[in-house]
């Protein structure tokens, strides 16, 4: 009698952990497809300050940059090949970027450089922490460059992940950063847990 209790606990216990368990893969896969690859080509635009109109400005040169780069690189596999077409594009960018001033009638300097070593802050983009670096980037300097930045990835093309609404580690406080990382934690532990019991049931 004991052995049939012990096994329809156990069979409960499994029948409510199986959806889990494609919840905890589905999770894992989502935060597979948000990192971001050794080998990658980003886009960051820093807006001369953080007041409306220059964070404005800032996203009509990025509507118009991202749109356009999109296009040389959408067919493109080999990061060499991406690196060539857009390092040799830089003065088309600049052309966008005046273009955007001069419609918007802003007269401000601006700045396009193309470079292995632009520093990225750390940021915290849903579940996942992106980490400080250095990294290869298209850089755009609006003015003084004091406002806040938006960043994406032109390569592989990963624009279309909104990196912006993520917080920066200066914004975020340690609070935040300790729940993001116990809940990777616990989410890592009741994977192991179900996949343990499913395992040693069969």
């Amino acid at each position: 009698m004991k052995k049939l209790v012990f096994f329809v606990i156990i069979f409960i216990i499994l029948f409510f952990s199986m959806p889990m368990i494609g919840k905890g893969e589905e999770n894992i896969q989502q935060d597979d497809y948000q990192v971001i690859p050794d080998e990658a080509i980003r886009l960051r635009i820093l807006a001369n300050s953080d007041s409306e109109a220059d964070q404005a400005l800032k996203r009509e040169v990025r509507d118009r940059v991202n749109e356009e780069i999109s296009k040389w690189v959408e067919d493109i596999t080999d990061i060499d090949e991406a690196r060539e077409r857009i390092q040799s594009r830089v003065p088309e960018i600049e052309a966008i970027v005046a273009d955007v001033l001069a419609d918007e009638k802003k007269g401000e300097n601006f700045q396009v450089e193309y470079r292995k070593n632009v520093t990225f802050p750390m940021k915290i983009y849903g579940s996942y922490l992106y980490p400080a670096g250095e990294y290869e980037a298209v850089l755009i300097t609006l003015g003084k460059g004091e406002g806040a930045n938006w960043w994406c990835v032109l390569f592989p093309p990963l624009c279309f992940l909104d990196f912006s609404s993520g917080t920066s580690v200066a914004e975020a406080s340690t609070d935040d950063i300790e729940e993001i990382e116990e809940l990777q934690e616990t989410e890592e532990a009741d994977v192991e847990v179900k996949f343990f019991l499913f395992e040693w049931f069969r």
